[in-house]
């Protein structure tokens, strides 16, 4: 324990306890507006309660204030201990937490009031763009300058992702965000028409590239082998990985745009690189998934260890179902429908979420120098969300492929053989469905709050470090 006195861990600790706080909070608001979609009066007929305002309060939770927590302790916690070096400033780490969390709170008040810019992933008013722009720098010159003090000449691949996570988020941010102020709480887009389609899918889908994969990709270089004992796989392999999915993941945002007024080159081009994107994609999730040859065993009595896993093969799902439905005769039928919605949650729940939520098992015990409280919680946590996402995802699927299908079906003469409404109607029972998965996955979040809750809180400290194998380069 006398290094890792050495290593700022208190800004580790506070991004982390804030990730399990931030999950909750952002999948709550999301199992409020499934149930809003089964039974609408449940708004209350209250402006700040609709479903138009909570999505994108849902989102940004989910995707910046839990995600981005989980993202901040990760990296902060690998970039010390590869680097064998304390955080270059904890004056500025600090800085970052409470800066990051003071932008959560910004958008849980602005968004239900309907202060938004409209602009998918990027609703935040632009006085908060500009506290995201400060703290982001913040982070950079932390990450960065830590990364520049390192004892070790080798830079350790998940430094890689989580570097250029940071620098392309930053670029992202500011592109797409770029606005003119009319008031305090209003802006205007700098870009129209069609070039602001294009920026913001240029930015909304490299949200999901950088913020969403590249970040978690450099979890899941660090954590899996940690937690399995194993060296990677392919060392090369990650490195191939990294190069091929920084190139090819930033021309891909073109293809949330099909059949719009968007140039016809730029949608092939972005259903192309989509389509590419599937192998350095795949190259990823086979490297790790494995990273655990010689040592598969452990997922019979490693509970922790199954959930970094099952994300693995989450990624590698939701990475050829992407660029399957980005190809133009599938995406005529998938457009607009569920589908896009079961396709984001088998990443977003079935990925993210259950890579944060290994990372979060393996972290605050050790953080704390505390034993897990209950490895059997564990399980039932597992095998609930696991559960939870089949549910949300499949009924997803099947509304959403149902739904294309009624959309484009004609009658002899020509007529819609099916009225909007009653599309609609068809739809209430996978609704209720994706509520039951969305209610079982928040409940298994819970159970692990209280295990975590019960570590912390727990007599039975760990005097000595958890051995941990030294990750093969």
């Amino acid at each position: 324990m006398a290094e890792q006195a050495n290593y700022n861990d208190k800004v580790v600790r506070q991004f982390a306890v804030m990730t399990m706080v931030w999950g909750v909070v952002g999948m709550a608001v999301g199992v409020l507006i499934a149930a809003q979609l089964c039974w609408p009066a449940l708004n209350f007929d209250l402006p700040w309660l609709s479903y138009g305002r909570l999505r994108p309060l849902h989102t940004n939770a989910v995707i910046f204030a839990f995600g981005g927590s989980a993202l901040f302790a990760c990296s902060y916690y690998v970039v010390q201990r590869t680097c064998h070096v304390r955080l270059c400033s904890d004056a500025l780490a600090a800085f970052t937490f409470w800066g990051w969390q003071a932008v959560i709170l910004a958008a849980a008040v602005t968004l239900p009031l309907g202060i938004t810019t409209s602009k998918e992933y990027a609703e935040l008013e632009w006085p908060i763009d500009i506290l995201i722009t400060v703290v982001w720098v913040s982070y950079a010159v932390v990450f960065f300058g830590t990364i520049m003090r390192r004892k070790i000449r080798h830079i350790y691949v998940a430094n890689w992702f989580f570097g250029a996570f940071i620098i392309t988020v930053a670029m992202l941010h500011l592109v797409n965000s770029a606005a003119i102020p009319v008031t305090l709480f209003k802006s205007y887009s700098v870009y129209a028409g069609v070039q602001d389609a294009m920026v913001q899918w240029w930015y909304g889908h490299n949200a999901v590239g950088f913020f969403l994969t590249a970040g978690f990709l450099g979890m899941m270089y660090y954590f899996v082998p940690k937690q399995a004992g194993r060296p990677v796989y392919s060392y090369r392999l990650s490195i191939v990985h990294f190069w091929a999915l920084v190139f090819t993941y930033i021309w891909a945002g073109p293809h949330h745009l099909h059949y719009t007024a968007l140039p016809n080159w730029a949608q092939s081009l972005g259903m192309v690189m989509s389509i590419v994107l599937l192998a350095p994609s795949w190259g990823g999730m086979i490297n790790g998934i494995m990273t655990l040859s010689g040592a598969w065993h452990k997922l019979r009595t490693d509970p922790v260890l199954r959930f970094l896993i099952v994300s693995i093969s989450f990624y590698g799902m939701s990475t050829f179902e992407g660029p399957m439905m980005s190809i133009k005769t599938v995406n005529a039928l998938s457009h607009y429908t569920d589908w896009t919605i079961g396709h984001v949650h088998s990443g977003a729940l079935g990925w993210v979420a259950f890579v944060s939520m290994g990372c979060m098992y393996y972290l605050i015990p050790r953080l704390y120098g505390r034993a897990l409280y209950s490895l059997p919680l564990v399980e039932v946590h597992f095998w609930v969300s696991t559960l939870g996402i089949v549910l949300y995802i499949t009924s997803m699927w099947v509304a959403g492929i149902m739904q294309g299908l009624m959309w484009r079906a004609v009658n002899d003469d020509g007529t819609l053989t099916y009225a909007f409404i009653e599309t609609v109607k068809s739809m209430h029972p996978f609704y209720v469905i994706r509520l039951l998965g969305g209610l079982l996955f928040l409940g298994g979040t819970l159970v692990m709050c209280f295990n975590l809750y019960r570590t912390v809180a727990g007599a039975r400290p760990v005097t000595a470090p958890i051995p941990a194998p030294v990750l093969a380069h």
